[in-house]
């Protein structure tokens, strides 16, 4: 099964569409909220180097943004 986990911030249109995207497919996924738990943006830079969203982290592999987005 694949592992997914997608770093969101509210309001942001390509974390929205990253999730919708998942969901459709049918694909679990983890979210994790930076503007909800800031503590959570030290694990985001370290698992993507960035402080930007989406970060979508698929069985270990980083893709940072969503369709040219992010």
């Amino acid at each position: 099964m694949v592992s997914v986990t997608i770093y969101t911030k509210d309001g942001c249109p390509y974390c929205k569409a990253a999730m919708e995207q998942f969901q459709q497919q049918n694909i679990r996924y983890n979210e994790v909220n930076v503007s909800r738990d800031s503590g959570k943006i030290d694990e985001l830079v370290k698992v993507a180097g960035v402080r930007k969203v989406p970060v979508i982290v698929e069985d270990g592999k980083v893709t940072v943004g969503f369709n040219g987005g992010g």
